[in-house]
This record gives structure tokens, C-alpha cells and sequence, in this order.
């Protein structure tokens, strides 16, 4: 079954009757989303510092944590159908959903542009490994385009063609065979248990660690809806979801530890796809290579459909626009340290969503029938005292963390506030 993406408004609900995605759909979606170069080499930050058993803790919580979050999210948009910035308008109220919309557009642009620069920095170093470092598979700009091209192409197909057709037929199998491979490889030529016994040089503390891995599924905080809104029941959104992204990014990240341990303990980037490329003949990191273009697929598909919340034109045209804005700065910008933004992002969308998740799931009791504002200042307020607390902690005490912290704070100010200025129930305006 296959939609055109033009048939969906952002600003409008999904009708029940094309709500077609099943558990299984959106575990293959998100265990794809879940596995990346971008994943392996966020593991590769908390190798040095944790150590693999300090990081492996710090992955399974912050992991666990996170996708139990999104999943919760994701039910948002099956409840109400809607697209997550135009659900944020329930919250926030008309107006006050088009700062995070923006917000959102701005962090999509920069992750659709990483995700490229990733890809290129990858197929650039297999081409050179298998041909020569003058070779036109070794030329950095050519990688570019391709991959440019070909996630803004996924994004202008949209989501249902791209599940139904790519991910659930056969993507899914040859992701879970490259990530076998590697485990299977690492298995056999490392050390475990020297590594295992192995401590961190400190240089990280837990709380960190814990911090970036959360921010791994947090970060699809803000355009899980625009998926969850095709799905048949919210019990399938959630375990699939769940399951899905958990699996795939602990299993990737992980490896990446693991990977940069064993074999590139400087830590580098290259060094650390060196290795990789050195399983299977680089067969199981192409694979991940090309998976990586769902990444970069979902962060323009989900901008376009932000943008469509700001702009009244066809989704797919947006789409296609934001791509070739994400090639360019993939081809004008280096690929350098991302941890700062990866905790940027968790400052200000993880406190929204603990707002979202309370207005939603407590005070509204999972409703779509509200009475129409242009701002909800409680919630507004309620928001911004989350990301105050997210940035004090980081600052103050980042011993403590302050991702989950400030999700929590923000979440009780708006059930606080919420039920002091509660609002009349009545049908919603979209």
C-alpha cells in the first residue's frame, strides 16, 4: 500500500481507516532508526571514559529509559493523529507550537546535514581501502550528492512507501545480519574479558555517559508522532516502538565501545571505521552505511512536515528543498565533535516532553477535544523552568545529570499549573 505523502497535512489527523501501521512496522522502523555510524560512534565517546562495562551500564539505562519516553510520545500521535508539532498545538496552544516547530526545523537541518557528513566520511574511507585515496570513490563531494540524493528521495517518498516497501520486505533481515556479523567478529578476535576487567580513565562521569545515551532516543522525541500517527492501536505503537529502538541502539552502541576498545583505543573516528571495515570484508559496515540514509531520511521527511506547521505548502516539496539545504552544509562543514549538541537538543526537548507527556496522558486523561488557544501560558512557563533546571544542573552539578531531571521538574510544574488554570473542554481547532 502505498500513499503519497501530499495526502497527509500536518496541521490535520490521520482518518482511522489509514492508520495502517502494525507492530511489526514500527519495530522495523525503529530498530533502522536505532542503528546508525552516528550510534557506533556515540559509543565510541564513552569508551574511553567508562570504560566497556561502565559504558554498557550507561547505555542500557539511558537507553531504557529513553525509548520508554518516546514510546509513551509515540501513543501521543496514534491518540490524536496528528503530526508531533501540530499535537504540541493541544499543549502549548496555536501560537505557542510554532517556537519548538522552528526549534525542531533548526535541529533536523543540522542532524539531516551529520548524518550526510557521516556517510560521506565513511563511503569516502571504504573507497579509498578498496580501490585508492585518488580514486572518484575515494572523492568526498561525490559521496555527498549521492547520499544527499538519495535520503532526500526517501523523504520525498514518505513513510508509508518506505516501511512497508523498503524496511519491513528486506531491509530489516540485512540489518540484523551486519549487526550479527559484527558481534560475531568482535566476539572472535577480542578480548572481553581483559576488556571487561578494564577501567575508565575517568574522564567522563557516569551521569554524562548516562546523558548521551539518553539523548539517543530523545533526540526522536520531536518526530515520532509524525510516524505513531499511521499506527492501527497505540498498544502496537508503544511495544514496537520500545522494543524496536532498544534492540538497535544498545546492540549499535554498544559494539561501538566494544569496537573502539579493542581495536582503535585512540578513539578516532577513522581508526574506529578502519576497524569496522575490517569485519567481513566491510560488507557489514557497508550495510550500516547504507541504513544510514533512513537516518537522514526521517530527520528531512519529519523538518518538512515542522516546516509544514510554519509554511502552508506540500510536504513533499518542502522536503525536498530541506534536502538539498542538507547537502550543501554537508558539503560547505566539517564533521566535528557533536556531544554538545547531542545535550543541547535534551535541554530543550526533553523538559517540553515531560510537559506534553503530563498535559496529555493526566490532565487531558489522552483527549484531542480541548478548547482552542493561541498560547497556554501555564504550559509555556512549566517548559521553561525545565530547561532552566536542564541547564543549571549541567552547569552546577553534572555529577547529577540533568536530562531526566529536568524531563521530571517540567512535567510536575505542568501538572501543578495545570490543574490551577485548567481549561474548559470543548472541541480542538486545528
Amino acid at each position: 500500500m502505498s500513499i503519497k505523502p501530499s495526502t497527509y497535512s500536518p496541521d490535520h489527523a490521520v482518518p482511522l481507516a489509514q492508520r495502517v501501521f502494525g507492530a511489526r512496522d514500527l519495530f522495523s522502523l525503529w530498530f533502522s532508526l536505532g542503528i546508525g555510524l552516528m550510534v557506533l560512534q556515540t559509543g565510541a565517546l564513552l569508551a574511553p571514559g567508562l570504560g566497556l562495562s561502565g559504558s554498557l551500564l550507561a547505555i542500557f539505562l539511558g537507553t531504557l529509559v529513553g525509548v520508554l519516553l518516546l514510546a509513551c510520545v509515540g501513543v501521543i500521535g496514534s491518540d490524536t493523529g496528528l503530526s508531533a508539532m501540530a499535537a504540541l498545538k493541544l499543549s502549548l496552544g496555536t501560537r505557542g507550537a510554532s517556537l519548538p516547530a522552528l526549534l525542531n526545523l533548526l535541529q533536523l537541518i543540522g542532524w539531516g546535514s551529520f548524518e550526510i557528513i557521516v556517510m560521506r566520511d565513511a563511503a569516502s574511507l571504504l573507497g579509498a581501502r578498496a580501490f585508492s585515496d585518488a580514486s572518484l570513490m575515494a572523492n568526498p563531494l561525490l559521496w555527498t550528492l549521492v547520499f544527499g540524493a538519495l535520503a532526500t528521495l526517501l523523504a520525498v517518498s514518505g513513510p508509508l512507501t518506505f516501511v512497508r516497501q523498503i524496511l519491513r520486505k528486506w531491509g530489516i533481515w540485512l540489518l540484523l545480519a551486519a549487526c550479527t556479523w559484527l558481534t560475531w567478529n568482535l566476539f572472535a578476535k577480542a578480548d572481553l574479558a581483559a576488556l571487561w576487567a578494564q577501567a575508565g580513565d575517568g574522564s567522563m562521569p557516569f551521569a554524562v555517559g548516562f546523558d548521551i545515551a539518553i539523548a539517543m532516543p530523545l533526540s526522536w522525541l520531536p518526530l515520532i508522532a509524525d510516524y505513531s500517527r499511521f499506527g492501527k492501536r497505540a498498544k502496537s505503537v508503544f511495544g514496537g516502538t520500545a522494543l524496536g529502538f532498544f534492540i538497535g541502539n544498545f546492540w549499535l552502541m554498544s559494539l561501538g565501545v566494544a569496537y573502539t576498545l579493542a581495536f582503535a583505543p585512540s578513539g578516532e573516528v577513522n581508526a574506529l571505521l578502519l576497524a569496522l571495515a575490517g569485519a567481513g570484508l566491510g560488507i557489514p559496515l557497508l550495510l550500516i552505511l547504507l541504513d544510514e540514509s533512513e537516518n537522514a531520511f526521517a530527520d528531512i521527511h519529519s523538518a518538512a512536515v515542522s516546516s509544514g506547521i510554519l509554511l502552508r505548502m506540500k510536504v513533499e516539496h518542502l522536503a525536498l528543498a530541506i534536502g538539498v539545504i542538507c547537502t550543501l552544509i554537508a558539503c560547505l562543514a566539517p564533521l566535528a565533535q557533536y556531544q554538545n549538541f547531542l545535550l543541547l537538543i535534551g535541554s530543550v526537548f526533553a523538559p517540553l516532553f515531560g510537559v506534553v507527556l503530563v498535559d496529555h496522558f493526566i490532565l487531558r486523561k489522552r483527549s484531542a477535544q480541548i478548547a482552542s488557544a493561541a498560547l497556554r501560558w501555564p504550559a509555556l512557563l512549566a517548559w521553561l523552568g525545565g530547561v532552566s533546571t536542564y541547564h543549571l544542573l549541567a552547569n552546577l552539578y553534572p555529577e547529577v545529570g540533568a536530562t531526566l531531571p529536568s524531563l521530571v521538574v517540567a512535567g510536575l510544574l505542568q501538572l501543578l499549573l495545570g490543574r490551577v488554570f485548567s481549561y474548559a473542554q470543548a472541541p480542538a481547532q486545528a
